[in-house]
Protein backbone atom coordinates (compact mmCIF):
# COMPACT_ATOMS: atom_id res chain seq x y z
CA UNK A 1 0.00 0.00 0.00
CA UNK A 2 0.97 3.51 -0.94
CA UNK A 3 1.34 6.11 1.86
CA UNK A 4 -1.36 8.56 1.87
CA UNK A 5 -1.80 12.11 3.02
CA UNK A 6 -4.74 13.96 4.38
CA UNK A 7 -5.19 17.25 4.99
CA UNK A 8 -7.42 17.53 7.88
CA UNK A 9 -6.86 21.75 8.57
CA UNK A 10 -5.15 24.33 7.86
CA UNK A 11 -5.75 24.37 4.27
CA UNK A 12 -6.72 27.44 2.41
CA UNK A 13 -6.65 28.77 5.88
CA UNK A 14 -4.02 29.07 8.74
CA UNK A 15 -5.67 27.75 11.68
CA UNK A 16 -6.35 23.82 12.57
CA UNK A 17 -2.99 22.41 11.20
CA UNK A 18 -3.68 18.87 11.56
CA UNK A 19 -2.22 15.97 8.86
CA UNK A 20 -2.96 12.34 8.99
CA UNK A 21 -0.56 9.79 7.12
CA UNK A 22 -1.42 6.19 6.58
CA UNK A 23 1.66 4.10 5.69
CA UNK A 24 0.38 0.68 5.67
CA UNK A 25 2.40 -0.56 8.63
CA UNK A 26 1.62 2.57 11.04
CA UNK A 27 -1.34 5.12 11.01
CA UNK A 28 0.10 8.66 12.55
CA UNK A 29 -0.65 12.59 12.93
CA UNK A 30 1.54 15.62 12.44
CA UNK A 31 0.15 18.42 14.35
CA UNK A 32 -3.93 18.76 16.33
CA UNK A 33 -4.70 21.83 15.86
CA UNK A 34 -7.91 23.93 16.85
CA UNK A 35 -9.65 25.97 14.36
CA UNK A 36 -10.09 29.60 14.92
CA UNK A 37 -11.82 32.71 13.07
CA UNK A 38 -15.22 32.47 11.84
CA UNK A 39 -17.91 30.16 13.77
CA UNK A 40 -18.43 27.75 10.73
CA UNK A 41 -14.74 27.11 11.11
CA UNK A 42 -14.63 26.94 15.04
CA UNK A 43 -17.50 24.57 14.88
CA UNK A 44 -15.37 22.17 13.69
CA UNK A 45 -13.82 21.72 16.81
CA UNK A 46 -16.66 20.36 18.16
CA UNK A 47 -17.67 17.35 15.44
CA UNK A 48 -15.93 14.37 15.47
CA UNK A 49 -12.58 13.98 13.67
CA UNK A 50 -12.06 12.78 10.14
CA UNK A 51 -10.25 9.84 11.31
CA UNK A 52 -10.53 7.34 14.30
CA UNK A 53 -7.81 8.60 16.98
CA UNK A 54 -8.14 4.66 18.72
CA UNK A 55 -6.20 3.49 15.46
CA UNK A 56 -3.22 5.99 15.34
CA UNK A 57 0.16 5.06 16.74
CA UNK A 58 1.93 8.44 17.39
CA UNK A 59 1.29 12.31 16.89
CA UNK A 60 4.54 14.53 15.79
CA UNK A 61 4.00 17.91 17.15
CA UNK A 62 5.42 20.88 15.50
CA UNK A 63 4.86 23.32 17.85
CA UNK A 64 3.02 24.55 21.21
CA UNK A 65 0.80 27.43 19.55
CA UNK A 66 -2.78 26.11 19.75
CA UNK A 67 -3.39 26.32 15.79
CA UNK A 68 -1.45 23.45 16.01
CA UNK A 69 -1.97 21.81 19.27
CA UNK A 70 -5.01 23.29 20.39
CA UNK A 71 -7.23 19.67 20.16
CA UNK A 72 -4.99 17.32 22.03
CA UNK A 73 -6.92 17.33 24.78
CA UNK A 74 -10.05 16.28 22.49
CA UNK A 75 -8.07 13.50 20.69
CA UNK A 76 -7.02 11.54 23.97
CA UNK A 77 -10.20 11.93 25.22
CA UNK A 78 -11.69 10.55 21.99
CA UNK A 79 -9.51 6.87 22.32
CA UNK A 80 -5.90 8.15 21.25
CA UNK A 81 -3.29 5.93 23.04
CA UNK A 82 -0.23 6.32 21.47
CA UNK A 83 3.07 8.73 22.05
CA UNK A 84 3.20 12.65 20.97
CA UNK A 85 6.45 13.37 20.43
CA UNK A 86 7.85 17.20 20.94
CA UNK A 87 10.85 19.22 22.11
CA UNK A 88 11.32 19.82 25.78
CA UNK A 89 10.46 23.28 24.78
CA UNK A 90 7.24 22.44 23.16
CA UNK A 91 6.23 20.05 26.06
CA UNK A 92 6.87 23.01 28.65
CA UNK A 93 4.90 25.25 26.96
CA UNK A 94 1.93 22.95 26.69
CA UNK A 95 1.88 22.41 29.97
CA UNK A 96 0.55 25.84 30.36
CA UNK A 97 -1.42 26.58 26.83
CA UNK A 98 -3.19 23.50 26.92
CA UNK A 99 -4.61 23.87 30.50
CA UNK A 100 -5.44 27.46 29.70
CA UNK A 101 -7.51 26.65 26.36
CA UNK A 102 -9.24 24.05 28.59
CA UNK A 103 -9.96 26.79 31.03
CA UNK A 104 -11.56 29.38 28.43
CA UNK A 105 -13.82 26.29 27.32
CA UNK A 106 -15.58 26.37 30.67
CA UNK A 107 -15.36 30.12 31.18
CA UNK A 108 -17.06 31.00 27.87
CA UNK A 109 -19.50 27.37 28.13
CA UNK A 110 -20.38 29.09 31.86
CA UNK A 111 -21.08 32.20 30.46
CA UNK A 112 -22.38 31.02 27.53
CA UNK A 113 -25.16 28.41 28.68
CA UNK A 114 -27.47 30.83 30.85
CA UNK A 115 -28.01 32.77 27.50
CA UNK A 116 -29.24 29.54 25.89
CA UNK A 117 -31.48 28.52 28.47
CA UNK A 118 -33.09 32.56 27.95
CA UNK A 119 -33.28 31.65 24.40
CA UNK A 120 -34.81 28.46 24.68
CA UNK A 121 -31.79 27.22 23.19
CA UNK A 122 -29.74 23.37 24.39
CA UNK A 123 -27.08 24.15 26.76
CA UNK A 124 -23.32 23.29 25.34
CA UNK A 125 -20.23 21.47 26.77
CA UNK A 126 -16.40 22.52 26.67
CA UNK A 127 -14.47 20.82 24.11
CA UNK A 128 -12.39 19.45 26.69
CA UNK A 129 -11.59 20.95 30.36
CA UNK A 130 -8.73 21.88 32.53
CA UNK A 131 -8.45 19.12 33.66
CA UNK A 132 -8.83 17.04 30.55
CA UNK A 133 -5.66 19.06 29.16
CA UNK A 134 -3.35 18.28 32.55
CA UNK A 135 -4.31 15.00 32.14
CA UNK A 136 -3.20 14.07 28.29
CA UNK A 137 0.25 15.68 29.12
CA UNK A 138 1.21 12.55 30.51
CA UNK A 139 1.41 11.21 26.57
CA UNK A 140 4.17 13.65 25.78
CA UNK A 141 7.77 12.34 25.23
CA UNK A 142 10.90 14.87 24.59
CA UNK A 143 13.17 14.38 21.21
CA UNK A 144 15.99 16.48 20.51
CA UNK A 145 16.58 18.58 17.30
CA UNK A 146 18.20 16.82 14.65
CA UNK A 147 17.92 13.40 16.45
CA UNK A 148 16.66 10.47 14.71
CA UNK A 149 14.01 8.80 16.71
CA UNK A 150 11.21 5.66 15.88
CA UNK A 151 8.03 7.05 15.69
CA UNK A 152 6.01 4.05 14.76
CA UNK A 153 6.56 1.04 12.94
CA UNK A 154 8.67 1.64 9.51
CA UNK A 155 8.31 5.22 10.81
CA UNK A 156 11.44 7.47 12.15
CA UNK A 157 11.51 11.13 12.22
CA UNK A 158 13.69 13.96 12.96
CA UNK A 159 13.27 17.21 14.14
CA UNK A 160 14.79 20.89 13.05
CA UNK A 161 14.59 23.84 14.49
CA UNK A 162 12.05 25.84 12.36
CA UNK A 163 12.96 29.26 14.31
CA UNK A 164 9.25 30.43 14.60
CA UNK A 165 8.93 30.07 18.28
CA UNK A 166 10.67 28.47 21.19
CA UNK A 167 10.89 24.37 20.39
CA UNK A 168 9.51 24.84 17.44
CA UNK A 169 10.47 22.49 14.56
CA UNK A 170 10.03 21.04 10.94
CA UNK A 171 9.45 17.49 10.95
CA UNK A 172 11.66 15.16 8.20
CA UNK A 173 9.70 11.26 8.20
CA UNK A 174 11.62 8.52 6.60
CA UNK A 175 9.03 5.70 5.43
CA UNK A 176 9.71 2.63 5.07
CA UNK A 177 8.81 1.51 1.18
CA UNK A 178 10.01 -1.60 1.83
CA UNK A 179 13.69 -3.79 1.07
CA UNK A 180 13.71 -3.03 -2.66
CA UNK A 181 12.63 0.76 -2.49
CA UNK A 182 14.28 3.24 -1.01
CA UNK A 183 12.57 5.20 2.28
CA UNK A 184 10.29 7.90 1.08
CA UNK A 185 11.26 11.38 2.72
CA UNK A 186 8.87 13.71 3.49
CA UNK A 187 9.31 17.36 4.95
CA UNK A 188 6.29 19.51 6.89
CA UNK A 189 7.48 22.75 7.61
CA UNK A 190 5.53 23.48 10.51
CA UNK A 191 5.36 27.29 11.00
CA UNK A 192 8.81 29.01 9.31
CA UNK A 193 10.16 31.94 11.19
CA UNK A 194 12.07 34.62 9.39
CA UNK A 195 15.72 34.95 8.83
CA UNK A 196 16.15 37.54 11.56
CA UNK A 197 14.54 37.08 14.34
CA UNK A 198 14.85 38.57 17.95
CA UNK A 199 14.81 35.57 20.25
CA UNK A 200 15.26 31.99 18.02
CA UNK A 201 17.77 31.56 15.42
CA UNK A 202 17.53 31.32 11.38
CA UNK A 203 15.25 28.21 10.93
CA UNK A 204 17.02 24.93 9.11
CA UNK A 205 16.33 21.98 7.32
CA UNK A 206 17.46 19.31 5.22
CA UNK A 207 17.17 18.93 1.30
CA UNK A 208 16.71 15.95 -1.18
CA UNK A 209 13.82 15.07 -0.47
CA UNK A 210 10.79 13.67 -2.27
CA UNK A 211 7.75 15.73 -0.36
CA UNK A 212 7.52 19.06 1.48
CA UNK A 213 4.33 20.57 2.72
CA UNK A 214 5.21 23.71 3.24
CA UNK A 215 3.14 26.96 5.09
CA UNK A 216 2.14 29.36 3.07
CA UNK A 217 0.81 31.86 5.81
CA UNK A 218 2.48 35.10 4.42
CA UNK A 219 3.47 34.05 0.66
CA UNK A 220 2.10 36.94 -0.78
CA UNK A 221 3.80 39.47 1.11
CA UNK A 222 6.97 40.57 1.13
CA UNK A 223 8.65 42.61 3.90
CA UNK A 224 11.09 45.37 4.00
CA UNK A 225 14.24 44.38 5.79
CA UNK A 226 14.30 45.02 9.82
CA UNK A 227 16.94 44.86 11.75
CA UNK A 228 16.64 44.88 15.58
CA UNK A 229 17.49 48.60 15.94
CA UNK A 230 14.74 49.75 12.70
CA UNK A 231 12.49 47.37 14.62
CA UNK A 232 12.95 49.38 18.03
CA UNK A 233 12.55 52.38 16.42
CA UNK A 234 9.29 51.60 14.68
CA UNK A 235 7.98 50.72 18.24
CA UNK A 236 9.52 53.65 19.97
CA UNK A 237 7.20 56.25 17.13
CA UNK A 238 4.02 53.95 18.19
CA UNK A 239 4.74 54.22 21.75
CA UNK A 240 5.38 58.18 21.36
CA UNK A 241 2.15 58.47 19.58
CA UNK A 242 0.30 56.68 21.99
CA UNK A 243 1.45 58.53 24.73
CA UNK A 244 0.47 61.56 23.02
CA UNK A 245 -3.08 60.58 23.08
CA UNK A 246 -2.55 60.56 26.74
CA UNK A 247 -4.12 56.96 26.92
CA UNK A 248 -2.95 53.38 27.14
CA UNK A 249 -1.21 51.69 24.33
CA UNK A 250 -3.14 47.93 23.75
CA UNK A 251 -1.17 45.65 22.38
CA UNK A 252 -3.63 41.95 21.47
CA UNK A 253 -0.39 39.75 22.00
CA UNK A 254 0.24 36.23 21.01
CA UNK A 255 1.17 34.65 24.54
CA UNK A 256 4.01 32.67 23.16
CA UNK A 257 6.83 34.41 21.55
CA UNK A 258 5.42 37.59 20.33
CA UNK A 259 4.61 38.69 24.02
CA UNK A 260 8.58 37.93 25.15
CA UNK A 261 9.69 39.46 22.15
CA UNK A 262 7.69 43.16 22.52
CA UNK A 263 8.81 42.86 26.51
CA UNK A 264 12.41 42.60 25.57
CA UNK A 265 12.24 45.74 23.08
CA UNK A 266 9.77 47.64 24.96
CA UNK A 267 11.87 47.05 28.20
CA UNK A 268 15.14 47.68 26.01
CA UNK A 269 13.60 51.49 24.88
CA UNK A 270 12.58 52.62 28.09
CA UNK A 271 16.27 51.46 29.99
CA UNK A 272 17.99 53.81 27.10
CA UNK A 273 15.26 56.68 27.51
CA UNK A 274 13.67 56.31 24.16
CA UNK A 275 10.09 55.95 25.28
CA UNK A 276 8.25 57.44 28.41
CA UNK A 277 8.81 55.38 31.56
CA UNK A 278 5.64 53.18 32.32
CA UNK A 279 4.13 50.30 33.66
CA UNK A 280 4.00 47.12 31.45
CA UNK A 281 1.14 45.18 32.53
CA UNK A 282 1.20 41.71 30.92
CA UNK A 283 -2.42 40.82 31.66
CA UNK A 284 -2.83 37.26 30.57
CA UNK A 285 -1.70 34.61 32.91
CA UNK A 286 -0.83 32.26 29.76
CA UNK A 287 1.52 34.77 28.65
CA UNK A 288 3.07 35.24 32.16
CA UNK A 289 3.70 31.40 32.64
CA UNK A 290 4.87 31.36 28.78
CA UNK A 291 7.57 34.07 30.01
CA UNK A 292 9.00 32.15 33.15
CA UNK A 293 9.37 29.28 30.30
CA UNK A 294 11.62 31.46 28.78
CA UNK A 295 13.26 32.61 31.55
CA UNK A 296 14.11 28.75 32.24
CA UNK A 297 14.87 28.28 28.70
CA UNK A 298 16.94 31.73 28.42
CA UNK A 299 20.39 29.54 27.28
CA UNK A 300 18.51 28.61 24.18
CA UNK A 301 17.80 31.97 23.36
CA UNK A 302 19.89 34.19 20.92
CA UNK A 303 22.84 34.88 23.48
CA UNK A 304 23.25 38.94 22.23
CA UNK A 305 19.38 39.78 23.42
CA UNK A 306 20.14 39.53 27.06
CA UNK A 307 16.77 38.35 27.30
CA UNK A 308 16.42 36.53 30.67
CA UNK A 309 17.28 40.35 32.77
CA UNK A 310 15.26 41.84 30.58
CA UNK A 311 12.02 40.08 31.23
CA UNK A 312 12.68 40.21 34.82
CA UNK A 313 12.29 44.27 34.59
CA UNK A 314 10.76 45.97 37.39
CA UNK A 315 8.58 47.83 35.36
CA UNK A 316 7.08 44.68 34.00
CA UNK A 317 3.89 43.80 35.93
CA UNK A 318 2.15 40.53 36.32
CA UNK A 319 -1.58 40.63 36.42
CA UNK A 320 -2.46 37.30 37.19
CA UNK A 321 -6.57 37.56 38.39
CA UNK A 322 -9.11 38.84 37.85
CA UNK A 323 -9.57 41.69 39.97
CA UNK A 324 -6.00 42.77 39.35
CA UNK A 325 -6.80 43.26 35.35
CA UNK A 326 -10.09 45.04 36.43
CA UNK A 327 -7.60 47.69 38.36
CA UNK A 328 -5.95 48.35 35.40
CA UNK A 329 -9.31 50.47 34.40
CA UNK A 330 -8.76 52.88 37.32
CA UNK A 331 -6.06 54.05 35.23
CA UNK A 332 -5.37 56.88 33.02
CA UNK A 333 -2.67 58.36 31.10
CA UNK A 334 -0.07 56.46 29.36
CA UNK A 335 0.37 52.30 29.99
CA UNK A 336 1.17 49.40 28.17
CA UNK A 337 -0.99 46.61 28.17
CA UNK A 338 -0.12 43.32 26.16
CA UNK A 339 -3.25 40.72 26.54
CA UNK A 340 -4.57 37.74 24.69
CA UNK A 341 -5.24 36.81 22.69
CA UNK A 342 -3.27 37.95 19.76
CA UNK A 343 -6.61 37.83 17.42
CA UNK A 344 -8.73 39.22 19.80
CA UNK A 345 -11.20 36.24 19.93
CA UNK A 346 -11.04 35.11 23.32
CA UNK A 347 -9.20 36.27 26.92
CA UNK A 348 -9.06 39.48 28.52
CA UNK A 349 -8.23 41.06 25.27
CA UNK A 350 -11.53 41.60 24.96
CA UNK A 351 -12.32 43.76 28.25
CA UNK A 352 -9.86 45.85 27.60
CA UNK A 353 -11.37 46.48 24.30
CA UNK A 354 -14.39 47.11 25.02
CA UNK A 355 -13.46 49.16 28.12
CA UNK A 356 -11.65 51.37 25.22
CA UNK A 357 -12.04 51.15 21.70
CA UNK A 358 -14.40 54.38 21.76
CA UNK A 359 -12.68 56.42 23.62
CA UNK A 360 -9.63 58.57 21.20
CA UNK A 361 -7.48 58.47 23.62
CA UNK A 362 -6.64 54.86 22.96
CA UNK A 363 -3.84 52.90 20.94
CA UNK A 364 -4.88 49.41 19.66
CA UNK A 365 -1.55 48.27 18.01
CA UNK A 366 -1.39 44.76 15.98
CA UNK A 367 1.66 43.14 16.04
CA UNK A 368 0.65 39.45 14.09
CA UNK A 369 -1.29 37.72 11.60
CA UNK A 370 -5.36 38.63 11.85
CA UNK A 371 -7.29 35.27 10.37
CA UNK A 372 -10.00 35.99 8.71
CA UNK A 373 -12.90 36.72 10.20
CA UNK A 374 -11.30 36.89 13.66
CA UNK A 375 -12.42 40.45 15.90
CA UNK A 376 -8.73 41.35 15.31
CA UNK A 377 -8.90 41.44 11.15
CA UNK A 378 -12.44 42.93 11.05
CA UNK A 379 -10.41 45.50 13.52
CA UNK A 380 -7.40 45.95 10.74
CA UNK A 381 -10.00 46.25 7.67
CA UNK A 382 -11.46 49.36 9.10
CA UNK A 383 -14.50 48.55 10.63
CA UNK A 384 -16.33 51.39 12.21
CA UNK A 385 -18.06 49.91 15.03
CA UNK A 386 -17.62 45.71 16.33
CA UNK A 387 -19.75 43.39 18.52
CA UNK A 388 -18.49 42.18 21.40
CA UNK A 389 -19.93 39.70 24.20
CA UNK A 390 -23.41 40.97 22.42
CA UNK A 391 -22.55 44.81 23.00
CA UNK A 392 -22.24 47.12 20.23
CA UNK A 393 -18.84 49.39 20.92
CA UNK A 394 -18.05 52.38 18.59
CA UNK A 395 -13.80 52.32 17.23
CA UNK A 396 -12.85 55.61 18.14
CA UNK A 397 -9.28 54.14 19.28
CA UNK A 398 -6.35 54.34 16.95
CA UNK A 399 -5.89 50.92 15.44
CA UNK A 400 -2.09 50.40 14.33
CA UNK A 401 0.10 47.58 12.81
CA UNK A 402 3.19 46.18 12.97
CA UNK A 403 4.35 43.14 10.75
CA UNK A 404 8.11 43.41 12.07
CA UNK A 405 6.99 41.07 15.01
CA UNK A 406 5.79 38.25 12.53
CA UNK A 407 6.71 34.99 13.40
CA UNK A 408 6.57 33.56 10.23
CA UNK A 409 8.51 34.29 7.07
CA UNK A 410 7.51 36.05 4.43
CA UNK A 411 7.30 35.48 1.01
CA UNK A 412 10.81 35.87 -0.15
CA UNK A 413 11.71 34.31 2.50
CA UNK A 414 9.54 31.40 2.27
CA UNK A 415 10.44 31.29 -1.15
CA UNK A 416 14.41 30.90 -0.16
CA UNK A 417 13.44 28.01 2.42
CA UNK A 418 11.70 25.70 -0.51
CA UNK A 419 14.66 26.34 -2.52
CA UNK A 420 17.31 25.34 0.16
CA UNK A 421 15.31 22.28 0.43
CA UNK A 422 16.19 20.82 -3.12
CA UNK A 423 15.69 18.76 -5.24
CA UNK A 424 12.29 18.12 -3.99
CA UNK A 425 11.63 15.18 -6.18
CA UNK A 426 7.68 14.31 -6.50
CA UNK A 427 5.77 17.22 -4.60
CA UNK A 428 4.97 20.26 -2.79
CA UNK A 429 1.80 20.94 -1.20
CA UNK A 430 1.49 24.18 -0.21
CA UNK A 431 -1.01 24.44 3.06
CA UNK A 432 -1.37 27.19 6.12
CA UNK A 433 -2.31 30.41 3.82
CA UNK A 434 -5.23 31.74 2.58
CA UNK A 435 -5.93 31.66 -1.35
CA UNK A 436 -3.85 34.74 -2.01
CA UNK A 437 -0.92 33.90 0.15
CA UNK A 438 -0.80 30.14 -1.46
CA UNK A 439 -1.28 31.39 -5.52
CA UNK A 440 1.61 34.35 -4.57
CA UNK A 441 3.87 31.53 -3.24
CA UNK A 442 2.87 28.90 -6.36
CA UNK A 443 4.12 31.96 -8.67
CA UNK A 444 7.32 32.74 -7.46
CA UNK A 445 8.36 28.95 -7.38
CA UNK A 446 6.05 27.11 -10.12
CA UNK A 447 8.62 25.45 -12.64
CA UNK A 448 11.98 27.39 -11.49
CA UNK A 449 12.42 25.64 -8.72
CA UNK A 450 9.52 22.83 -9.14
CA UNK A 451 7.81 22.20 -11.90
CA UNK A 452 3.86 23.36 -11.90
CA UNK A 453 2.52 20.40 -11.78
CA UNK A 454 3.88 19.21 -8.79
CA UNK A 455 2.72 21.88 -6.99
CA UNK A 456 -0.82 21.46 -4.58
CA UNK A 457 -2.69 23.67 -2.70
CA UNK A 458 -4.71 20.51 -0.88
CA UNK A 459 -8.83 21.45 0.01
CA UNK A 460 -9.79 20.89 3.40
CA UNK A 461 -10.36 16.68 3.82
CA UNK A 462 -8.59 16.16 0.70
CA UNK A 463 -6.14 13.21 0.94
CA UNK A 464 -3.16 12.28 -1.69
CA UNK A 465 -1.70 8.91 -2.34
CA UNK A 466 2.40 9.68 -2.22
CA UNK A 467 3.57 7.23 -5.04
CA UNK A 468 7.64 7.60 -4.85
CA UNK A 469 7.19 9.46 -8.61
CA UNK A 470 4.24 11.38 -8.08
CA UNK A 471 0.77 12.70 -6.29
CA UNK A 472 -2.16 12.12 -6.60
CA UNK A 473 -5.32 13.14 -5.03
CA UNK A 474 -7.57 10.25 -4.04
CA UNK A 475 -11.74 10.26 -3.64
CA UNK A 476 -12.71 11.90 -0.29
CA UNK A 477 -15.48 10.13 1.31
CA UNK A 478 -16.63 12.92 3.81
CA UNK A 479 -15.83 16.56 3.58
CA UNK A 480 -16.41 18.57 6.56
CA UNK A 481 -17.12 21.85 4.56
CA UNK A 482 -17.03 22.97 0.89
CA UNK A 483 -14.08 24.67 0.02
CA UNK A 484 -15.59 28.04 -0.06
CA UNK A 485 -17.40 27.86 3.42
CA UNK A 486 -13.42 28.02 4.48
CA UNK A 487 -12.72 31.09 2.86
CA UNK A 488 -15.31 33.04 3.12
CA UNK A 489 -17.03 35.09 5.90
CA UNK A 490 -19.85 33.23 7.09
CA UNK A 491 -23.73 34.16 8.36
CA UNK A 492 -22.44 34.96 11.93
CA UNK A 493 -20.34 37.79 10.56
CA UNK A 494 -22.96 38.59 7.77
CA UNK A 495 -25.32 39.05 10.44
CA UNK A 496 -23.16 41.34 13.19
CA UNK A 497 -22.48 43.92 9.94
CA UNK A 498 -25.89 43.59 9.52
CA UNK A 499 -26.91 44.87 12.53
CA UNK A 500 -24.21 47.58 12.82
CA UNK A 501 -25.32 48.98 9.67
CA UNK A 502 -28.94 48.66 10.38
CA UNK A 503 -28.35 50.39 13.41
CA UNK A 504 -26.33 53.14 11.74
CA UNK A 505 -29.21 53.79 9.13
CA UNK A 506 -31.93 54.12 11.99
CA UNK A 507 -29.61 56.38 14.19
CA UNK A 508 -29.04 58.65 10.94
CA UNK A 509 -32.91 58.87 9.89
CA UNK A 510 -34.16 62.24 10.66
CA UNK A 511 -37.50 61.74 12.83
CA UNK A 512 -39.20 58.83 14.54
CA UNK A 513 -41.11 58.67 11.96
CA UNK A 514 -38.68 57.94 9.17
CA UNK A 515 -37.03 55.11 11.71
CA UNK A 516 -40.89 53.76 12.00
CA UNK A 517 -40.69 53.60 8.55
CA UNK A 518 -37.66 51.70 7.69
CA UNK A 519 -38.68 49.39 10.34
CA UNK A 520 -41.88 48.55 8.85
CA UNK A 521 -40.08 48.09 5.18
CA UNK A 522 -37.68 45.72 7.07
CA UNK A 523 -40.56 43.96 8.93
CA UNK A 524 -42.61 43.71 5.20
CA UNK A 525 -39.17 41.98 3.78
CA UNK A 526 -38.97 39.54 6.57
CA UNK A 527 -42.59 38.20 5.91
CA UNK A 528 -42.57 38.19 2.18
CA UNK A 529 -39.32 35.43 2.94
CA UNK A 530 -40.62 31.37 2.73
Amino acid sequence: MNTTLQFCGAAHTVTGSCYVFNTGQARFLVDCGMFQGSKTLKSMNYGPFPFDPRELDVLLLTHAHIDHSGLIPKLIKSGFKGRILATQETIDLCSYMLPDAGGIQEMEVKSLNPRNQARGRAPVTPIYTEEDAINSLQAFDAVRYETWVEAAKGVRARYWNAGHLLGSASIEIEIDNGAQEPPLRILMSGDIGPSEKLLQSAPSGPSGLDYVVCESTYGDTVRPHSTTEERRARLALEAHEAAAGKGPLIIPAFAVERTQELIVDLVDLMEHDRIPHCPIFLDSPLAIHATEVFRKHSAALQPDTDAGRLLHSPQLRFTRDVGESKAIERLSGFHIILAGSGMCEAGRIRYHLKNWLWRKQATVLLVGFQAYGTLGRILLDGAKAVRIQGEEIRVNARIRKMDEYSGHADGSELENWIRARLPIRSGLFLSHGEDAAIESLRGKIADTAIPTNQIFAPVLDEIYALDPQEARSVPSTRRRLQPEAVIRLDSHNDMSKFILALNDKIEAAADERARRLIIRRLNKTLDELP
